[in-house]
């Protein structure tokens, strides 16, 4: 059974939503009280001047969607079930609670689901009076001859160029036109370690064990190929020949970093290094992340989004909102370390060859290398499991620095005697 953190399956999503709102810094969200079984949250601070955003579709993939709503955003959020698209009830219930005289955009991932169901809602709010347009957002590169690409971590940025054109006070066709335009510029790739386990089921890896899975969609899909693991920089550079349009190489760009649910903030921390200090991003403006935006429960993975900008949609990147899910977008500026003199200790050492003293602290450090995970697993019972690793990392630098003669192995003798 997969490790889940709830009180009943059946009540996780809307227990989850309370939470968010608890959280929520700006106080600006409220739960429509409709049905129990209908789950929509929306700014309480909505008075339907402006065009109304509605995005959403199935839980798990938080903070979207309803971290995005706010002033310069969405204006709501309709949650289904884990991965399951909500009712196209609780659709209409949101288009009539939010939408005025200035209309409402749906803004809605491409999954037959959300498609059905946004889709009719959509037409049944017509019918009743309302003004509605819908963009069915597609940005999943993965498989390129895919007349239907999935709609993934890229929404997030119709959400934002979208809102930031309502927000000004645009009519419902402008905001519409912005969001068509915005999903034309999006390329989503993603890559993963493993895919995500669903609470309450029996765990089941898809990913074979030394491998990445390249283009996993964000409900666990099957992605175009399973490539052998590699190092994050040549999985960085795939990624980005993906997503970046290599005929045109002078496109200025912006791209998302988002973390699928399941990366360390260490390993993101290097993933976003590894993009941007790629050749490949040099025309990169903007980096928004890394961070947990688009997420698929507890994948390990990642995805990189590039927008190809314009002048419009750098406005719209960086201009400030109100919600908890949006990270700021920034401008990456080239490393400038700081440099300073290095204290030396008060031993002082030459370097030296002594061939017998060499074989006998290889032997060791080999022997340091080879037990590492044996190690941690006795210092595991009674530590914190970092043993094998702290002697290993220590023999591979003696190690390199005898290859290298530049370490003094006469000293050694005081050791070994």
């Amino acid at each position: 059974m997969a490790k889940f953190m709830m009180n009943s399956k059946e009540d996780l999503v809307a227990d989850a939503l309370d939470g968010i709102i608890y959280a929520n810094p700006w106080r600006n969200l409220v739960r429509l009280d409709v049905d129990p079984w209908i789950r929509i949250v929306m700014r309480n601070d909505w008075h339907k001047q402006q065009v109304a955003l509605i995005s959403g579709g199935g839980s798990g993939h938080e903070p979207a969607h309803v971290g995005f709503i706010g002033k310069g955003m969405l204006t709501a959020a309709v949650c289904g079930d884990l991965f399951a698209s909500p009712s196209v009830e609780a659709v209409y219930n949101a288009i009539v609670n939010v939408t005025g005289d200035a209309g409402c955009l749906l803004i809605v991932k491409n999954y037959t689901g959300d498609r059905l169901n946004f889709g009719l809602a959509a037409e049944k709010a017509r019918k009743a009076g309302f003004n509605v347009n819908m963009v069915i957002v597609g940005d999943d590169v993965a498989l390129p001859e895919n007349p239907q690409p999935r709609g993934v971590a890229g929404t997030l940025l119709v959400h934002k160029i979208a809102g930031y054109v309502a927000e000004r006070g645009n009519d419902l066709a402008a905001v519409t036109e912005a969001a068509e335009a915005a999903n034309r510029a999006l390329s989503t790739m993603g890559v993963a370690m493993s895919g995500c386990h669903m609470p309450g089921e029996e765990a089941k890896e898809r990913v074979p064990e030394g491998s990445v899975e390249m283009g996993l969609g964000i409900h666990g899909e099957p992605g175009v190929e399973v490539i052998k693991m590699q190092s994050s920089q040549q999985i960085a550079q795939q990624l980005l020949e993906s997503v970046l349009d290599s005929r045109n190489s002078q496109q200025p760009y912006a791209l998302l970093i988002n973390n699928l649910g399941g990366m360390s903030a260490l390993e993101m921390n290097l993933i976003t290094r590894d993009v941007v200090a790629s050749p490949l991003s040099q025309h990169v403006q903007y980096v928004i992340g890394p961070a947990a935006m688009m997420t698929a429960l507890d994948m390990k993975g990642y995805s990189v989004t590039a927008l190809a900008l314009t002048p419009l949609f750098e406005e719209a990147i960086c201009a400030p909102v109100e919600v908890t899910g949006w990270s700021r977008a920034v401008k990456p500026e080239a490393l400038k370390p700081q440099k300073a003199e290095k204290q030396a200790s008060d031993i002082t050492t030459t370097p030296s060859d002594n061939p017998a003293v060499a074989r006998i602290v290889k032997a060791i450090c080999e022997t340091l290398i080879a037990n590492e995970n044996d190690l941690n697993k006795l210092d595991a019972q009674v530590g914190d499991g970092d043993t094998g690793s702290t002697f290993a990392s220590g023999a591979r630098q003696i190690l390199k620095e005898c290859q290298e003669k530049a370490c003094r192995l006469t000293a050694y003798r005081i050791c070994l005697r």
